[in-house]
């Protein structure tokens, strides 16, 4: 007990270190108006104050496609990339933010299955991490959207525009077909050179045809 509250103590006391001397005071604000500490519309507060306006106006089905009012008045600062998700909830409305938000999840729930079903570590351990890093994009941007954390400006994957984001987010995913493909190859191939060593020919046969398999399989 006497650990954990040694450890709680030292994490209370860094954060307000943290808070108080590393921060600069736009990012003091940032975390204020997240809170409710402070309100301001017109300064820190306007890109997540436009956002919420956006999703009020876009209701349970939105404004349509292109039509949405403060998307289209340019109201919503950076509307194409770090704040997109606005423009979602604005144009196909709360049916249309939930769809994607689904997406999401079923997205990274699959990652997730795969990932444990893997006996390479090395798939295993990147499948996580591809997960992780999408997760952690997914919750800080719609976090960020909505005003449930500070504006950072992290991007949405696969929705904000810009090349090196399409790139970042697409990237991974290919890596992790990849890995998770040649896992599996992996997998096939010692079971098919095994099985190859119990047929019945001749030890010279037996070699012949496994170096045939692990050729067919690493093409």
């Amino acid at each position: 007990m006497f650990l954990y509250g040694a450890v709680f103590s030292v994490f209370i006391f860094s954060v307000d270190f943290i808070f108080n001397n590393v921060f600069e005071q736009r990012h003091r604000d940032r975390f204020n108006i997240v809170m409710g500490i402070e309100q301001d519309f017109r300064g820190s507060g306007y890109n997540t104050n436009q956002s919420r306006i956006a999703f009020a106006s876009g209701g349970m089905f939105g404004e349509g496609f292109l039509k949405g009012s403060q998307t289209r008045g340019k109201f919503v600062p950076e509307q194409h990339t770090d704040y997109i998700f606005s423009t979602v909830g604005e144009e196909w409305g709360f049916l249309g933010a939930s769809f994607i938000i689904i997406l999401f999840t079923t997205l990274m729930l699959r990652i997730s299955k795969r990932a444990e079903l893997q006996r390479n570590v090395f798939s295993k351990i990147y499948s996580y991490s591809a997960v992780t890093i999408i997760f952690a994009h997914f919750f800080i941007n719609i976090g960020m959207v909505i005003g449930l954390v500070p504006t950072i400006g992290i991007p949405l994957p696969f929705l904000s525009y810009g090349g090196s984001s399409q790139k970042f987010s697409t990237l991974p995913n290919h890596l992790l077909d990849f890995s998770i493909r040649k896992s599996s190859n992996n997998k096939f191939s010692s079971i098919s050179i095994t099985a190859v060593m119990k047929t019945p020919i001749s030890i010279i046969e037996k070699y012949k045809l496994a170096s045939k398999i692990k050729g067919i399989i690493s093409l």
